[in-house]
């Protein structure tokens, strides 16, 4: 039987490839996006393939159980969650006021947080799902000027460790992707404080600078990371053997390198903090 996959964010980049890979797989797809007619391209390429589209705007509260209930309505269940819709926040953390950084969290963590408790019940009665949520390299390793958009994927990270503790013992299966740098419109679409860029964080310009000089150009191709994707998931292909045996999910050179370079310092860390760390109890 088809597994039905409810996926936010499909009107562009990796959603829109991982709704197209389902469906190129015979399986059910119902995506979401914030607006039809924004997104009318993506919505067609989607329902002509046979995916169902429906608006949602995740940072909408009361809309998220109330879509996400409209969607299993239609198929009787949905099988697969995948949390892909976010964006991106960049400055340096000075510069990042209170309103801004609430909307950053709001679509980043809270709109995901919403979804998962609406499947949860469903998944936990049938003793079976999956949860895919899309961070990023960036919810490994915060970069200068990442400020924000790091602290909400750090969030949705720990979120998933403990959510896939709690749901083991149903047969729920959580995994956590962390794309790298992918050729996608991610980089066009990034959002900027309201207040001007303090010159003294020569560090976030320099980001920046790479950030501009990237986009068009970014080494991964979003069709083969949705590939792989749908293979941890659904247990077929290259990375089949992958399901439910890995938490986190890696995609892309760079994300790799950075992931070596982050786990060789918290190495480093703990070695030189331990009799320190152990000297501190009773």
């Amino acid at each position: 039987m088809a597994a039905v996959w409810f996926i936010t964010g499909v009107s562009s980049g990796l959603g829109t490839e991982i709704a197209l890979q389902a469906l190129s797989s015979n399986q059910r797809v119902i995506g979401t996006v914030r607006s039809r007619t924004k997104a009318a391209s993506q919505v067609s390429t989607i329902e002509n393939k046979g995916g169902r589209i429906l608006e949602l705007d995740v940072t909408d509260a009361a809309a998220c159980p109330a879509v996400f209930k409209k969607a299993e309505s239609l198929y009787g269940q949905i099988n697969v969650l995948v949390n892909n819709a976010g964006y991106s926040l960049l400055g340096a953390v000075e510069d990042l006021g209170d309103e801004e950084a609430r909307t950053q969290m709001e679509t980043n963590f809270f709109g995901p947080h919403r979804l998962i408790r609406a499947a949860l019940p469903g998944f936990r009665a049938r003793k079976s799902g999956t949860i895919v949520n899309i961070t990023s390299v960036a919810g490994i390793d915060g970069l200068p000027s990442c400020g924000l958009y790091a602290a909400s994927k750090f969030a949705l990270e720990g979120l998933s460790e403990s959510l896939a503790r709690e749901t083991a013992p149903f047969n729920i299966n959580v995994l956590i992707v962390e794309p790298g740098a992918f050729r996608t419109n991610f980089l066009s679409a990034i959002a900027l404080p309201n207040k001007p860029h303090t010159e003294d964080y020569k560090t976030v310009k320099a980001v920046f600078d790479k950030f501009s000089t990237m986009a068009g150009q970014q080494p991964g191709d979003p069709a083969k990371a949705a590939a792989r994707i749908f293979e941890a998931v659904s247990g077929q292909g290259m990375a089949g053997h992958l399901k439910g045996k890995v938490l986190r999910m890696p995609l892309g050179d760079d994300c790799v390198e950075r992931f070596e370079v982050k786990i060789k310092s918290m190495g480093e860390d703990l070695e030189n903090v331990t009799e320190v760390a152990r000297s501190t109890s009773f």
